[in-house]
């Protein structure tokens, strides 16, 4: 689910590499091997890097593949290998019944959501950071 994204961000990286850096590439006598790998890579690698964690990130805030690959039980474990719940399908169960104001579950569901939106914050932080540090710019 995460892959396309992934990948369609990573070749607009690797498509965004100015031409004249290849071209330059070919007149020093390198191959289109050589030049992908020593020249446009490099290039596109924090393009690339941020595709991956913006792909985490998605992963992440979406709840059916992570219920799916969790196992989808409302149990909490620090074992990956059992079945959990997801913060999102907590929510999801939890709103969908009657809940009254003052109650412990309507809180949580405000205390979820918060965190949620932070991992998500914090994912997107990360990513902008790579691109910034790993940035290469041409003129």
């Amino acid at each position: 689910m995460i892959l396309p994204l992934i990948s369609s961000m990573s070749e607009d990286a690797l498509s965004a590499v100015p031409r004249s850096l290849r071209e330059g590439a070919y007149a020093m006598g390198a191959t289109k091997f050589e030049s992908s790998m020593q020249v446009v890579l490099p290039a596109a690698l924090s393009g690339i890097g941020a595709a991956l964690i913006l792909g985490i990130s998605r992963a992440v805030g979406e709840t059916m593949i992570v219920a799916v690959a969790s196992g989808a039980g409302p149990n909490f474990s620090f074992n990956p290998l059992e079945a959990a719940e997801t913060m999102t399908g907590h929510i999801a169960r939890i709103s969908g019944g009657d809940l009254s104001y003052n109650s412990i579950d309507y809180t949580s569901l405000f205390a979820i959501a918060l965190m949620l939106f932070l991992v998500t914050l914090v994912l997107n932080l990360i990513s902008q950071y790579i691109v910034n540090r790993f940035r290469e710019r041409y003129e």
